[in-house]
């Protein structure tokens, strides 16, 4: 009987603290909020979260901005790897002859690292393509080809960026693009309530996990780029961005 009575014991004690432990995630999940963030590649889910890190977070540190050092530099460089096989397909030609050297210098392989300076000698050939006619053909058809659109943006600041000590400012860091893959979560606290928003890879190749997100959602928000009007998609230049 003694036995028999531990071991009813031990059980009710086990079901007391499981009892508790429900309470006390009934308790937390009634003070979050689950946001899920859909669309298609490019339609601004990370510059949400962008947004709602530098608002209502803690921001991006130093050491975070740093990071994003890299990404603007390539996304200089892949967009003009981008306009030189655009103006080959259209057959547009460089006004300056010399710019043709120009685009092949920056088109080399080249990673930085947060800590490095950009190659000082990409600086007089971005300048010189920027200010080409046929390159700015082949970004008048930019939409033909997915062309990023924070190209102009980088290029008017680029002494600032090619500076000795350059920091990305949270401008720098809403116009980057970086693709993203697998889910990416950012929490922040407004008022009494705890929201945590996911952010999803938008291209096609990425969708089938989206099915893993939606358990205990409480908003759902579709995302649609205005300026993806009759823009082609990355990974589908047949395909536009506000049908798909």
């Amino acid at each position: 009987m003694c036995f028999r009575s531990r071991k009813s014991d031990s059980g009710e004690a086990r079901s007391r603290e499981l009892d508790r432990v429900l309470r006390q995630d009934e308790r937390r999940m009634a003070k979050e909020v689950k946001l899920l963030l859909l669309g298609a590649g490019e339609s601004g889910k990370s510059t949400i979260l962008k947004q709602m890190k530098l608002i209502y977070s803690q921001g991006f540190s130093k050491s975070e901005r740093l990071d994003w050092k890299p990404v603007v530099f390539n996304n200089i460089v892949q967009s003009f790897r981008t306009i030189n096989e655009a103006m080959s397909e259209l057959n547009y030609e460089f006004d300056n002859p010399d710019n043709e050297k120009y685009m092949a210098r920056i088109l080399v392989d080249h990673e930085i690292s947060p800590e490095e300076l950009p190659p000082q000698e990409y600086l007089e050939p971005i300048k010189s393509l920027w200010q080409d006619n046929g390159v700015k053909k082949a970004i008048a058809k930019g939409n033909e080809y997915a062309l990023h659109d924070n190209l102009a943006y980088f290029v008017e600041d680029i002494d600032r960026i090619w500076a000795d000590g350059y920091v990305p400012n949270d401008q720098d860091l809403l116009r980057s693009r970086l693709r993203t893959t697998g889910i990416t979560e950012t929490d922040f606290d407004l008022g009494q309530l705890t929201y945590r928003m996911f952010d999803v890879g938008g291209q096609r190749s990425e969708r089938k996990k989206w099915i893993h997100c939606f358990e205990n959602v409480n908003c759902l928000l579709f995302l649609v780029a205005i300026s993806g009007y009759d823009q082609c998609l990355v990974e589908d230049k047949d395909g536009r961005a506000l049908l798909s």
